[in-house]
């Protein structure tokens, strides 16, 4: 992968991010987008991101914008600032892929980037650059403390009295943010493995290493829960009292029904129990947070969610002490808090045990780019008896092939193997849904072995 571009924003090798490139693509935004001739810049803690976003700004500023640096902090934290300051943003990261990349994740003044708002962007790529500024800079120091209150104020100042929560710190932007608002919740918290080297953490498909020193830290230390981010702090993870980690849509589910929401927006690879649960209406979508946020766009109370667990909050929500007012981008924090908070007596285990017995798995292979994958998923598409021979040591297939995103096939048994391109990276996706978390996890190392194998 050298660089592409799409709805999720600019992504590529760091040697390819050249000041010319993101001169070209901040001004077509700036040009294409609304973003009230307002910017707010932030970065990630890669060792490519303050070189990164000094481009973006010298090219915003070139186009006559009012710059605001806000600094290191989590992405969406930077979508708050900016929805403060009337203006667009622009995230410098990578999210959870490594260090020898990075990216951009564009904002306008409604939230983030649409499909629309790509096409109109791609369009204005070959204008002449604008060279009328420069625009005025500012900073905000504040933006990580607004945060941070905002979700103090919502939960309030004793939400997780006596709760022993560790904080796996990594490398995430988030971490020191996260540290305070747990602290102002009044928990006790035990940070883990702090890194000044970019560590890439995917909150979806967790590394069986890192879930092993998951474990043995909460027994370590006695916690009720580990909590951690990805790079850009909008996808979370929560381990339980027993150090299992949760999925991310499992978060999502409980998070929704805590918050009191009616209509849910998710992408079908989410945890097919919601179905079960009694909500208004459930939307299912393609993958990916514009397709979410599209499917969210008539209003009422909504929220979504993604098996990452970044969650999106579309309706003013009563949170414990106040009100959380609507955010609609990828928020860890959120999720994080609602499932803590509504598991401070019983535990997480217990609350978890009550969600739908439907269990989902994902995992990745890395640096498959889609030049290799997509031939082959279009040849099972196309084949039945291709389709068939790869299934064959995992089960029969039924007579249904779910494309909205990528190749989402249903067994005889009902479970469910899910395979799609990554959208951002150099992956082949991986998602599996079975009955029982044993069965899941077969499953999924199974039929991982026969994409590679086909591969």
């Amino acid at each position: 992968m050298s660089v592409k571009f799409g709805t999720s924003g600019l992504r590529g090798l760091v040697t390819a991010m050249t000041p010319d490139l993101i001169t070209a693509h901040v001004q077509a935004f700036l040009a294409a987008c609304d973003t009230g001739d307002v910017l707010c810049i932030g970065r990630d803690l890669r060792p490519s991101s303050p070189r990164i976003a000094r481009d973006v700004i010298r090219a915003a500023r070139a186009a006559g914008a009012h710059v605001i640096d806000c600094g290191a902090l989590p992405t969406p934290a930077l979508a708050l600032a900016a929805r403060a300051a009337g203006g667009g943003a622009v995230m410098v990261t990578g999210s959870h892929i490594p260090a020898d990349r990075n990216g951009l994740k564009f904002y306008v003044r409604s939230g983030e980037i649409s499909k629309a708002d790509e096409a109109a962007i791609l369009a204005h790529l070959t204008d002449s650059p604008e060279t009328g500024g420069p625009g005025p800079l500012a900073q905000d120091s504040e933006a990580n403390d607004r945060y941070v209150a905002r979700y103090v104020d919502a939960f309030g100042p004793q939400a997780l009295t006596g709760q022993r929560i560790g904080l796996y710190t990594h490398s995430a932007v988030g971490r020191d943010a996260l540290a305070a608002i747990l602290s102002g919740l009044a928990a006790e918290v035990i940070e883990l493995g702090r890194s000044e080297t970019f560590i890439p953490v995917d909150t979806e498909a967790v590394d069986p290493e890192v879930r092993a020193q998951i474990a043995a830290w909460v027994g370590e230390h006695r916690l009720h829960a580990l909590v951690s981010t990805d790079g850009d702090s909008d996808r979370p993870l929560l381990a339980d009292e027993t150090g299992r980690v949760i999925p991310g849509d499992i978060l999502g589910q409980i998070t929704a029904e805590t918050l009191g929401a009616e209509v849910i927006a998710t992408p079908i690879s989410s945890n097919s129990g919601v179905t079960l649960k009694g909500f208004k209406e459930v939307r299912l979508t393609r993958i990916g947070s514009p397709y979410v946020i599209a499917a969210m766009e008539e209003g009422g109370k909504v929220v979504g969610y993604e098996a990452n667990g970044g969650f999106l909050l579309g309706f003013a929500a009563q949170g414990p002490a106040g009100v959380l007012a609507p955010l609609v981008t990828r928020d860890c924090t959120l999720p994080l808090l609602t499932v803590l908070y509504a598991s401070r007596d019983g535990g997480i285990a217990a609350r978890v045990a009550q969600e739908p017995p439907v269990v989902t798995v994902a995992d990745r292979l890395q640096e498959v780019e889609q030049s290799k994958s997509r031939p082959l998923l279009e040849a099972w598409q196309a084949d039945p008896a291709a389709r068939a021979a790869f299934l064959a040591p995992l089960g029969k297939e039924e007579a249904r092939l779910d494309l909205t995103d990528g190749l989402r096939m249903v067994l005889t048994d009902g479970d469910v193997i899910h395979v799609r391109p990554s959208g951002n990276a150099p992956e082949l996706r991986l998602y599996i849904e079975t009955k029982d978390p044993v069965s899941a996890e077969a499953l999924l190392t199974q039929a991982l072995a026969q994409v590679k194998g086909a591969l």
